[in-house]
Parts: structure tokens; sequence; C-alpha cells
């Protein structure tokens, strides 16, 4: 790797920082930004004294920045300070994650404090190319024995689990999660129901999940 190969990577790594601007405007659940040059997806911070929002860049419409609040809109007002917090969509991962109960924002919700960041990677990454991708042959036991015997899962497969409500979807989801012979396991919530987040770890993954 030349000289110059390696300051092109670093360059590319490189984010904007100090950018700001101001809310001029809110519509709907969106609020206009003025002087706030920042690409779409960026992550950014609406100041209101000493409440910070966090928001997204969604679109532009004619010269200002059009932004979406990940939280209550309560309280924005005109001349509001705006600040850029990442440029492009990324999130911190390490070895610490591991056995936490996170947010949306990767924030811990277990109550065990923070945790250690060893690098962050993108939350949208390019896609593998087609002939790069590796094949589907190896079998990855799920510790169901009905799964195992009938409906074999290969390493890398995508497979769905579709049913009614209260049919067992989070049940079965919780055997798999204690007992697949995968190395690590994710379980994402995504639209699940708040009241349920704790009975599914609590109930349906355990400890051993």
């Amino acid at each position: 790797m030349t000289l110059f190969d390696t300051y092109r990577q670093i360059l590319h790594g490189t984010q904007a920082v100090g950018v700001a601007g101001r809310v001029s405007g809110v519509r709907g659940l969106t609020v206009s930004v003025a002087d706030f040059p920042t690409p779409i997806g960026a992550a950014c911070k609406i100041t209101r004294g000493n409440r910070d929002i966090d928001a997204r860049v969604i679109g532009f419409a004619g010269a200002e920045t059009l932004v979406m609040p990940m939280g209550a809109m309560a309280g924005i007002c005109r001349g509001d300070r705006v600040v850029l917090t990442c440029s492009r969509q990324s999130i911190g991962v390490g070895g610490e994650m591991l056995g936490r109960v996170l947010d949306g924002f990767a924030r811990p919700l277990d109550g065990r404090g923070k945790f250690g960041v060893e690098t962050r990677v993108s939350i949208w990454p390019e896609p593998i190319a087609a002939m790069r991708r590796r094949r589907i042959t190896e079998p990855l036991p799920t510790g169901v024995r009905v799964i195992d015997a009938m409906l074999t899962v290969g390493c890398g497969q995508r497979m769905g689990i579709f049913s009614g409500s209260g049919v067992g979807k989070s049940v079965l989801l919780g055997m798999i999660g204690r007992h697949t012979s995968a190395d690590v396991t994710v379980v994402a919530l995504i639209g699940e129901r708040g009241r349920e987040v704790r009975d599914f770890i609590e109930r349906d993954l355990g400890a051993d999940g």
C-alpha cells in the first residue's frame, strides 16, 4: 500500500465536525433547519436549553434541511441550535456489548452502566458482491429438535417464522436463543410492545440466553 492509498483511506473515514444551523420552522413531524449543509442520514442534535433532542436528516426543501426528531418535539422553538454529531450513520461496537440489553440507539437499558466501544461500523454497509457470497453448505443446529430434524437451517440462511398472536413465536425464539450453536445471538425486538420486552428477556430467553 502506497502512502497515497493510506492517506486516501484516512480521508475516507473522516467526518465533518462543527457544522451547525438554526431551527427555522416545524411542519408536522419534521423540523426545517437553515444554514445546515449536511447529507441525508446524518445524525444531529437539536439543543433547547439544557435539553438535547436526537434527530436525523431526512431531506431538503429549497435552501433548508429537513430533520426528524427521534423524541418528543415539545418545546422546540424557532432559532434553536442544531449541531451535526455524525455525518454518516454508524454505531459503536465491541465485545462488552455481549449479554447487554440496548435500545435503538445502542444505549444500555439494563442498568449495568456504559460499555466500551472498540470500533464503529456503518449502519448501511456496501452489499457483498454476488460472486463473493459464501454458499450455504453447513447446517446450523438450533437446539430445537423438530427444526433440526425436519426444517434444517443453514449457516447464512434467512428464514421466517409466521403465526398469529399468542401462538408461541417468542417462546420459539427464546428456545433458539438459548440452545443454538451460534457463537453470538442478537435478538432485535422491532416494534415490540414495551411491556413485553422484559417478559421475553426474563421468561422466554432466560439466564442461559
